[in-house]
Protein backbone atom coordinates (compact mmCIF):
# COMPACT_ATOMS: atom_id res chain seq x y z
CA UNK A 1 0.00 0.00 0.00
CA UNK A 2 1.63 3.17 -0.58
CA UNK A 3 1.62 6.67 1.90
CA UNK A 4 -1.33 8.60 0.06
CA UNK A 5 -3.68 5.38 0.14
CA UNK A 6 -3.14 4.76 3.91
CA UNK A 7 -3.67 8.25 5.08
CA UNK A 8 -6.63 8.73 2.91
CA UNK A 9 -8.27 5.35 3.75
CA UNK A 10 -7.03 5.41 7.85
CA UNK A 11 -10.33 5.78 9.90
CA UNK A 12 -11.63 4.66 13.31
CA UNK A 13 -13.21 1.39 13.70
CA UNK A 14 -15.59 0.28 16.70
CA UNK A 15 -16.63 -2.95 15.31
CA UNK A 16 -14.13 -6.03 15.35
CA UNK A 17 -14.92 -9.36 13.78
CA UNK A 18 -13.58 -12.61 15.65
CA UNK A 19 -11.30 -13.29 13.58
CA UNK A 20 -7.55 -13.12 15.67
CA UNK A 21 -4.79 -10.74 13.61
CA UNK A 22 -1.46 -12.35 14.23
CA UNK A 23 0.61 -10.74 16.86
CA UNK A 24 3.87 -9.97 15.02
CA UNK A 25 2.16 -7.86 12.20
CA UNK A 26 0.88 -5.80 15.50
CA UNK A 27 5.09 -5.97 16.55
CA UNK A 28 5.98 -4.79 12.73
CA UNK A 29 3.65 -1.94 13.30
CA UNK A 30 5.13 -0.75 17.04
CA UNK A 31 8.44 -1.35 15.15
CA UNK A 32 7.74 1.85 12.62
CA UNK A 33 7.16 3.98 15.95
CA UNK A 34 11.10 3.89 16.25
CA UNK A 35 11.18 6.50 12.78
CA UNK A 36 9.42 8.75 14.40
CA UNK A 37 11.05 12.22 15.26
CA UNK A 38 12.29 12.19 18.92
CA UNK A 39 13.61 15.42 21.28
CA UNK A 40 17.13 15.04 21.66
CA UNK A 41 16.79 11.23 20.08
CA UNK A 42 15.59 10.07 23.72
CA UNK A 43 12.56 7.28 22.57
CA UNK A 44 10.25 7.67 25.63
CA UNK A 45 7.13 5.39 24.83
CA UNK A 46 6.78 2.07 25.62
CA UNK A 47 3.96 0.09 24.44
CA UNK A 48 1.95 -2.99 26.19
CA UNK A 49 0.20 -5.82 23.84
CA UNK A 50 -2.89 -7.30 25.99
CA UNK A 51 -4.22 -10.40 24.83
CA UNK A 52 -5.92 -11.57 28.20
CA UNK A 53 -10.06 -10.96 27.81
CA UNK A 54 -10.13 -9.85 31.66
CA UNK A 55 -7.75 -7.36 31.09
CA UNK A 56 -9.40 -5.99 27.32
CA UNK A 57 -12.34 -5.91 29.52
CA UNK A 58 -11.12 -3.80 32.43
CA UNK A 59 -9.38 -1.77 29.98
CA UNK A 60 -13.00 -1.24 28.33
CA UNK A 61 -14.45 -0.39 31.80
CA UNK A 62 -11.40 1.92 32.64
CA UNK A 63 -12.25 3.75 29.51
CA UNK A 64 -15.93 3.45 29.54
CA UNK A 65 -16.41 2.03 26.05
CA UNK A 66 -17.55 -1.43 25.58
CA UNK A 67 -16.40 -1.39 21.70
CA UNK A 68 -12.99 -1.92 23.17
CA UNK A 69 -14.32 -5.55 25.05
CA UNK A 70 -14.34 -6.88 21.58
CA UNK A 71 -11.12 -6.53 19.84
CA UNK A 72 -8.51 -9.04 19.80
CA UNK A 73 -5.79 -7.16 21.12
CA UNK A 74 -4.86 -3.72 22.79
CA UNK A 75 -2.31 -1.86 22.69
CA UNK A 76 -1.74 0.35 25.02
CA UNK A 77 0.90 3.26 24.46
CA UNK A 78 3.16 4.66 27.46
CA UNK A 79 5.96 7.26 28.01
CA UNK A 80 8.68 8.00 30.25
CA UNK A 81 8.88 11.63 30.68
CA UNK A 82 11.87 11.54 33.28
CA UNK A 83 14.30 11.65 30.59
CA UNK A 84 12.65 14.18 27.53
CA UNK A 85 11.75 16.51 31.07
CA UNK A 86 15.27 16.57 32.77
CA UNK A 87 16.67 17.76 28.93
CA UNK A 88 14.51 20.18 28.31
CA UNK A 89 12.47 21.33 31.80
CA UNK A 90 9.05 22.43 31.32
CA UNK A 91 9.18 22.52 27.52
CA UNK A 92 10.09 18.44 27.83
CA UNK A 93 6.36 18.44 28.52
CA UNK A 94 5.22 19.63 24.60
CA UNK A 95 7.77 17.78 23.28
CA UNK A 96 6.47 14.95 24.87
CA UNK A 97 3.34 14.84 23.71
CA UNK A 98 4.58 16.12 20.21
CA UNK A 99 6.91 12.78 20.27
CA UNK A 100 3.84 10.71 21.36
CA UNK A 101 1.62 12.13 18.74
CA UNK A 102 3.99 11.60 15.53
CA UNK A 103 4.73 7.87 16.46
CA UNK A 104 1.44 6.91 17.48
CA UNK A 105 0.87 8.23 13.57
CA UNK A 106 3.04 5.89 12.14
CA UNK A 107 1.89 3.14 13.89
CA UNK A 108 -1.50 3.91 12.47
CA UNK A 109 -0.04 4.19 9.19
CA UNK A 110 1.76 1.10 9.69
CA UNK A 111 -2.00 -0.52 10.87
CA UNK A 112 -3.29 0.76 7.77
CA UNK A 113 -1.08 -1.14 5.88
CA UNK A 114 -1.78 -4.31 7.18
CA UNK A 115 -5.22 -3.97 7.47
CA UNK A 116 -6.00 -3.84 10.66
CA UNK A 117 -8.55 -2.09 12.17
CA UNK A 118 -8.37 0.20 15.66
CA UNK A 119 -9.80 3.83 16.98
CA UNK A 120 -7.44 6.22 18.73
CA UNK A 121 -9.50 5.56 22.63
CA UNK A 122 -7.44 8.86 24.71
CA UNK A 123 -10.35 9.03 27.30
CA UNK A 124 -9.91 6.52 30.21
CA UNK A 125 -9.25 6.72 33.80
CA UNK A 126 -5.52 6.27 34.27
CA UNK A 127 -5.39 4.55 37.30
CA UNK A 128 -7.29 2.19 36.44
CA UNK A 129 -5.39 1.42 33.39
CA UNK A 130 -2.14 1.60 35.16
CA UNK A 131 -3.73 -1.02 38.07
CA UNK A 132 -4.89 -3.55 35.64
CA UNK A 133 -1.47 -3.63 33.56
CA UNK A 134 0.70 -2.96 36.36
CA UNK A 135 2.08 0.29 34.71
CA UNK A 136 4.31 2.93 37.77
CA UNK A 137 2.68 6.09 38.88
CA UNK A 138 5.68 7.64 37.03
CA UNK A 139 4.92 6.48 33.62
CA UNK A 140 2.19 8.16 31.69
CA UNK A 141 -0.41 6.43 29.96
CA UNK A 142 -0.71 8.11 26.46
CA UNK A 143 -3.46 6.28 24.93
CA UNK A 144 -5.20 2.96 24.00
CA UNK A 145 -5.60 1.10 20.94
CA UNK A 146 -8.15 -1.83 20.40
CA UNK A 147 -6.95 -3.80 17.11
CA UNK A 148 -8.92 -6.43 15.29
CA UNK A 149 -10.31 -7.19 11.73
CA UNK A 150 -13.04 -4.54 11.09
CA UNK A 151 -16.31 -5.78 10.99
CA UNK A 152 -18.23 -4.73 8.04
CA UNK A 153 -17.89 -1.13 6.91
CA UNK A 154 -17.45 1.75 8.68
CA UNK A 155 -18.23 4.75 7.11
CA UNK A 156 -15.63 7.51 6.36
CA UNK A 157 -16.46 10.85 8.02
CA UNK A 158 -16.10 13.66 5.63
CA UNK A 159 -12.87 15.55 6.29
CA UNK A 160 -12.39 19.12 6.90
CA UNK A 161 -11.41 20.92 3.86
CA UNK A 162 -7.46 22.15 3.42
CA UNK A 163 -9.00 25.89 2.97
CA UNK A 164 -10.29 25.94 6.27
CA UNK A 165 -7.40 25.12 7.97
CA UNK A 166 -4.31 26.91 6.31
CA UNK A 167 -3.20 30.58 6.32
CA UNK A 168 -0.49 32.41 4.58
CA UNK A 169 2.04 34.81 6.15
CA UNK A 170 -0.10 34.84 9.51
CA UNK A 171 -2.98 33.73 10.95
CA UNK A 172 -6.28 34.09 9.17
CA UNK A 173 -4.58 34.70 6.07
CA UNK A 174 -5.98 32.89 2.95
CA UNK A 175 -4.07 33.86 0.58
CA UNK A 176 -0.62 33.62 -0.58
CA UNK A 177 0.54 37.01 -2.27
CA UNK A 178 1.09 36.71 -5.86
CA UNK A 179 4.44 38.14 -6.66
CA UNK A 180 4.44 41.71 -8.56
CA UNK A 181 6.20 40.90 -12.15
CA UNK A 182 9.03 42.27 -13.01
CA UNK A 183 9.26 45.06 -15.55
CA UNK A 184 12.21 44.48 -17.92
Amino acid sequence: MNLDKAIYSRKSVKKFSKKKPDWRDIIECIDATRFAPMAGNNFSLKFIIVNDEGKIQKLADAAQQDFIKFAQYVVVVCSNPKNTVNAFEERGKTYLRQQAGAAIQNFLLKLQERELATCWVGHFVDDLVKETLRIPKNIDVEAMFPIGYEEGKTSKKNKIELKNILYFNQYKNPRMKTPKKLEV
